[in-house]
């Protein structure tokens, strides 16, 4: 199966349909890719780089058209483009149809050509990976912020210089679907603050997670129009609303809207009232503008300025990051094509899959047939056992002390604690009881002396250590790093005379093991401290 990737023709389109590194996939997946000439030089990617992937490059936009048995494009078509695909092929694009009498449609019609719409690919957990909407709509609410960021006259994080304080800037996001959240994501990693209102409840706490604050209208009403658009909500609901965002006009200094409903124009949620009460040098960057736009004041594809306040209205954000635009669509094609089982079961498409009952608007130039879905099976009814007697109530207790062994989870009173503790006590007291002869009484009692620190410290550590509860061991890592430091500092005394002594072998020896104790120990405790960092 030949795939044909055509020059867009739209106003200003930078975007393309594949990458060299899609190519590369669509290879794979057993098909013949052709490519006009020039049709990735807008996204950086040169005809070079199409061929060394393994594409054929035609100069011929006719004769690439006319022998294509699968177009992949980003806009859809005009009626002279798809008069010159080949009849019987497929066509993928953006595509949503303005009614019925659509001239694109009836093209598409007389060419009997199967056309899948990316727009209709529904909104589910297996078509993450094919929706090029939200690929598109995350590019242009970060492309937004950078509209946004080059028209404001300050700075969107806060500065303290010499020469004084400077406010970090404030950023209102209307709708935090894909895009909202994209955009909100941006300001934040910018330095601004951020507010944000969207009349899903459901996604307050993504925009917590990203840093932002959530505002809310308060008047209990579910926004919810399925398929993770709004739907039109109440006039009460819609007053509060506007009565909120003109507090906000206010206060805030850039305004980024992202509201849409499909098959809708875009409802107007910024009057011109909430423009006139913004400060001079303050932003709104619609991305409603191709539908009409938010703004009531918005002038699709120009940028103006009301009252010194700057109105973007763009409508062509995704093309202002061409690259990156067109790597996520390709993708979002080439996860597509896999679905639909590659080049041997494209043209064979599955009408119960729900994928492509969502997205196939025509099948061979009519209204595709579906077939009827099997009913899922009904759910069995489990029967529920019969209740249990209750139990009789046991006769109440006192409650027994806890031992030192439950409290702590640790074996301080173990016999073998208590054992080494008493054979400890009476290696010194036959010592003490012996005594030493006169010429060596200072010596004697010194040993006497660290024997006794020794068998304090053997015995103390036993039941210091194994007393702490086991969730507190990584942290008393770092206690005992001090411990060890004066280990080392008492080997280095004692190893004054080198390897000339036992003494001086073992103060070496000392150094050597509370080092590596050291180590293991910061070692451990930086891991520990990692865990609760971002």
């Amino acid at each position: 199966m030949r795939v044909v990737i055509p020059k867009e023709s739209g106003e200003g389109e930078r975007r393309v349909a594949a990458t060299p590194e899609s190519v590369g996939r669509l290879l794979k997946l057993g098909y013949e890719v052709a490519i006009e000439a020039g049709a990735g030089l807008e996204a950086s990617f040169t005809d070079g780089a199409y061929e060394t992937a393994g594409a054929v490059i035609e100069s011929d936009r006719a004769a690439l058209m006319g022998g294509a048995d699968l177009v992949l494009m980003v806009n859809p078509p005009t009626v002279a483009e798809i008069e010159t695909i080949r009849p019987g092929a497929t066509l993928i694009s953006f595509f949503r149809p303005e009614g019925d009498d659509c001239p694109q449609t009836a093209a598409l019609v007389e060419q009997k050509i199967t056309m899948l719409s990316i727009d209709f690919i529904p909104r589910i957990s297996r078509a993450q990976k094919m929706d090029g909407l939200s690929s598109m709509a995350n590019i242009s609410g970060y492309r937004a912020v950078l509209e946004a960021a080059a028209v404001y006259g300050s700075f969107f994080t806060g500065q303290f210089t010499a020469a004084g304080k400077v406010a970090p800037a404030k950023v209102l996001i209307v709708g935090a679907g894909v895009a909202g959240l994209a955009a909100l994501g941006a300001a934040t990693g910018l330095g601004a603050i951020v507010r944000a209102f969207d009349v899903h409840a459901s996604v307050k706490d993504q925009i917590k997670s990203l840093g932002g604050e959530f505002l809310e209208v308060e008047l209990e009403e579910s926004g919810d129009g399925g398929g993770g658009y709004a739907r039109t909500m109440s006039p009460e609901y819609h007053a509060a609303q506007m009565e909120l965002f003109h507090q906000q006009a206010q206060d805030v200094d850039i305004v980024i809207t992202t509201a849409l409903i499909p098959c809708r124009e875009a409802p107007i949620l910024w009057e011109r009232r909430h423009v006139e009460a913004m400060k001079p040098g303050s932003v709104i960057v619609d991305l409603a503008a191709a539908k009409g736009g938010n703004c009531e004041l918005t002038e699709p594809g120009e940028s103006i300025t009301v009252n010194g306040v700057h109105i973007i209205g763009y409508t062509d954000l995704t093309s202002r990051l061409p690259k990156t635009a067109s790597e996520l669509y390709a993708s979002n094609l080439c996860h597509l094509l896999d679905d639909l089982g590659g080049a041997e079961k494209t043209a064979d498409l599955d009408f119960t899959d729900e994928v492509v009952r969502g997205c196939c608007l025509l099948h061979e130039g009519a209204k595709p047939v579906l077939p009827e879905l099997p009913e899922a099976p009904a759910p069995q009814a489990v029967a529920k056992p019969a209740p249990k007697p209750a139990p009789e109530p046991a006769p109440a207790t006192a409650p027994e002390p806890e031992t030192p062994d439950e409290a702590t989870g640790a074996s301080a009173a173990s016999p073998v604690g208590w054992v080494i503790c008493a054979i400890l006590m009476v290696l010194w007291v036959y010592l003490r009881s012996q005594g030493s002869p006169p010429e060596s009484a200072g010596h004697g009692d010194e040993f006497l002396q660290r024997l006794t620190v020794f068998v304090l410290a053997c015995f103390v550590g036993w039941q210091v250590i194994w007393s702490v509860t086991a969730a507190l061991h990584t942290p008393l890592m770092s206690v005992t790093n001090a411990i060890s430091g004066i280990i080392i500092v008492g080997g280095i005394l004692t190893a004054a005379d080198g390897f000339t002594s036992t003494a001086g072998i073992l103060g070496l020896a000392a150094v050597l093991f509370a080092t590596i104790n050291i180590a293991g120990g910061f070692l451990v405790t930086q891991r520990m401290l990692k865990m609760f960092r971002k």
